[in-house]
């Protein structure tokens, strides 16, 4: 998290000096972080960049993680009083290379005369229902260390994987995901025993932690151990029923496939799990509309609209909206 030289400079000059008011200090900050080159660092977003301090400022790139980590040190060098957060699951679910990654994700609390307010690289992401939650810099660094050590995973480079992942442990014991992707780093080097042991440490942590689930059941299955492979594959399902960024994966690969009935029962559950989530309710419009319910499709995007927080995400919603209705009044008049 060290700031290089010429950031701490840069910072004083355009941030520091400029003024006093902690508001236009935050202003400024962000204006530095994000304006063209020349004027600002014209930071991009990168999902593979999880980079130290010094490299997001060189490269000029981050992701999530990285953002956070810049943001955080360069707002605290301005006198700011700013924190990581995590929030425990977001809508992104994929599977690489044999790996289930659930991607966490963390962004920049700021408080500022009695008030909160959050800042995020992402604007697309989707929160789980707890939202975003204060967590010390050790916990940050464990993200950190845990993302390098699934890359070396990714990569089949061993040595370097296991060097992050128990940097990741250092930093927070309690770090589920480094304890799932050490059993999974344990498994590939056929230390089975080890393997097992740090899953089922991962699994006392949060039995219901979805990614070392999946990789304990592949692990026991490989052992031949039948009565725990059923037992976690049933506490799996239990989890992915009761989760609903789950079922509205499962409601997108759906519909990707063109079987639109069962995108619409999936993306069902998702919104009776969690009703306030607008990119369920759009998932669902687009869905009745494909197999020519307008009515219902108007139903839910209006939902989506309703829900959409910012002004961009309620200006395409209520572009789409339109669209059923001169589509839906054609059909009338006809």
């Amino acid at each position: 998290m060290a700031l290089p030289p010429e950031a701490r400079a840069l910072l004083q000059e355009q941030v520091v000096r400029a003024t006093n008011s902690p508001e236009q200090r935050l202003q400024k900050l962000v204006e530095l972080v994000f304006r063209p080159e020349g004027a600002g660092l014209a930071l991009e977003y990168d999902t593979e960049a999880t980079l130290t301090v010094a490299e997001t400022w060189q490269q000029r790139r981050a992701n999530c993680l990285s953002f956070t980590l810049l943001f955080v040190a360069l707002a605290r060098e301005a006198g700011l009083d700013a924190r990581m957060q995590e929030v425990g699951q977001v809508v992104t679910w994929y599977e690489d290379q044999g790996l289930i990654f659930n991607a966490g994700h963390v962004n920049v609390g700021m408080r500022m005369h009695g008030r909160q307010a959050t800042l995020d690289l992402d604007s697309n992401v989707l929160y789980d229902r707890r939202g975003p939650q204060p967590i010390s810099d050790r916990r940050a660094l464990a993200h950190f260390y845990n993302n390098r050590g699934a890359e070396h995973l990714a990569a089949h480079d061993e040595v370097a994987a296991r060097s992050y992942l128990e940097a990741a442990l250092r930093m927070d014991p309690r770090f589920v995901a480094a304890w799932s992707n050490l059993g999974v780093l344990e498994s590939r080097g056929n230390d089975l025993t080890a393997a097992a042991r740090d899953l089922e440490t991962a699994l006392r942590i949060n039995q219901v932690h979805a990614p070392a689930l999946h990789n304990a059941t592949k692990l026991y299955q490989r052992m031949g151990n039948g009565a725990r492979v059923a037992q976690l594959q049933d506490r799996l399902q239990r989890t992915q029923k009761r989760d609903p960024f789950y079922q509205f994966m499962q409601g997108t690969q759906a519909e990707k496939r063109a079987d639109y009935a069962l995108a619409i029962h999936y993306y069902r559950q998702a919104v009776q799990l969690y009703d306030r989530a607008h990119q369920f309710h759009f998932g669902l419009a687009r869905s009745y509309f494909l197999i020519g319910n307008n009515r219902l499709a108007e139903r839910e995007m209006a939902r989506a609209r309703d829900l959409g927080g910012s002004e961009r995400w309620r200006s395409v919603y209520q572009s789409k909206l339109d669209g059923i209705r001169r589509l839906e009044a054609r059909h009338v008049a006809r």
